[in-house]
């Protein structure tokens, strides 16, 4: 397994992110604390210097494993889900430019926030259908570019559908996409799993990205989760992939960074 941890490459008001300031900067303090990767966080990348970002990854020898979406629901709204076709087919065109973008990094774009709310003037059944059929818009335009997509279920404060992995696994089938996986984030699943543990090896078939931030979002080691047990179980499963840290940048976004990477460091060989 390979440790990595989300950087903003602008400013943003989502809390969740131990670096959201100077990009440069902030990659080069990832690089300098051993991380293999920064998982980057874009709210729209035709915003973006292209070739500028690359050349800064580079630069510090990181990998990009993924791409975070959620700022475009966040600070604009668009979703798969939002009742306006309109806004369904933006937030599409906006997934599809992400999707670009991680084609230079041979990163996964994550579908969390992205897909929305379940709005109270329509069906479940109708919501999830808009949903499905923007997820097989992307998918299809994905494989062009060889670049997969990770579902990420999250906690029923933040979206009323898709909250567990058993949840995020049979979306999946429905999508019915080969380049479709599912994104296992410890915060979350600590408010809606019965089990981790449990839950990870369920979804062995299907986990293609990791998240992990303590019980409390703070660092690994800072709030009540078994980490090492989280390892061992992620371990079982021949897991290999990358464990990034979605942490709030808390008491301070250095400190936040190097408490995760010495705690990764320690139960990840």
């Amino acid at each position: 397994m390979k440790k990595s941890i989300v950087v903003s490459t602008q400013p943003t008001k989502f809390s969740a992110l131990a670096f959201k300031e100077d990009f440069e900067e902030s990659i080069k303090k990832v690089a300098e604390l051993g991380f293999d990767g920064a998982e980057l966080a874009i709210r729209n990348p035709e915003d973006l210097k292209v070739k500028d970002i690359i050349n800064i990854i580079k630069e510090n020898n990181l990998e990009v494993p993924a791409i975070g979406t959620g700022q475009a629901y966040g600070e604009e709204g668009l979703s798969f889900s939002d009742p306006n076709e309109i806004v369904r087919k933006m937030a599409v065109e906006r997934i599809n430019n992400q999707i670009i973008f991680a084609s230079h990094f041979d990163a996964q774009v994550i579908i969390g926030l992205i897909r929305g709310k379940i709005n109270e003037s329509v069906s479940r059944e109708e919501a999830e259908e808009w949903t499905i059929d923007c997820l097989r818009k992307c998918t299809e335009f994905a494989k062009n570019y060889n670049v997969r997509l990770t579902l990420e279920p999250v906690n029923r404060y933040e979206s009323n559908f898709i909250n567990t992995l058993g949840e995020g696994i049979e979306f999946i089938k429905r999508v019915g996409a080969s380049n479709l996986g599912l994104l296992a984030d410890t915060f979350h699943m600590n408010i809606e799993e019965v089990s981790i543990y449990d839950s990870i090896i369920q979804a062995k078939d299907y986990i293609t990205h990791i998240h992990f931030a303590d019980s409390n979002r703070w660092a690994p080691g800072c709030g009540h989760l078994d980490f090492i047990k989280i390892i061992q179980t992620l371990k079982k499963i021949n897991y290999h992939g990358y464990v990034s840290a979605e942490i709030l940048p808390l008491p301070d976004p250095d400190i936040a960074a190097r408490s995760t990477a010495e705690t990764l460091s320690k139960i990840i060989d």
